[in-house]
């Protein structure tokens, strides 16, 4: 499943996956990896400065995320162009979601703060709980 969200100019489309190989559910770990790609259709390059999570697990718990860049990067997106990166995230539960937001600045100098689209991060050992 993808999710996508437009903030001005700025589109990003996030598409989460489950690691099997990587989790080991006897032990209450869990982990995703998530494909984001960010579209700038704007008429100036604009810079990815900071970025904001909030993970939640099934439990409510939420873990904040703040941090320059994203994968070690703060790339400048041209106008009419993407940049793409792959993350991953833990859990200590089969199931949970994310948000957040990234801080991008224009060629021109102004900040502004760009809406990830929240995303369910859903595993197959789930137990499914009626209404």
């Amino acid at each position: 499943m993808m999710y996508q969200k437009t903030t001005g100019d700025i589109s990003i489309t996030v598409k989460p996956y489950f690691l099997r190989k990587q989790s080991q559910p006897e032990d209450d770990q869990f982990f995703w990896a998530y494909h984001v790609e960010i579209a700038n259709s704007g008429s100036e390059s604009v810079k990815l400065l900071r970025r904001h999570w909030s993970i939640t697990d099934a439990k409510g718990y939420v873990h904040e995320v703040d941090g320059e860049g994203v994968v070690g990067e703060q790339p400048v997106i041209e106008p009419g162009s993407s940049y793409e990166y792959t993350s991953a995230a833990p859990l200590s539960t089969p199931s949970g979601m994310m948000v957040g937001t990234y801080q991008m600045t224009t060629s021109q100098g102004e900040n502004f703060l760009v809406a990830i689209p929240a995303f369910s991060l859903d595993s197959p050992f789930e137990r499914s709980q009626p209404n």
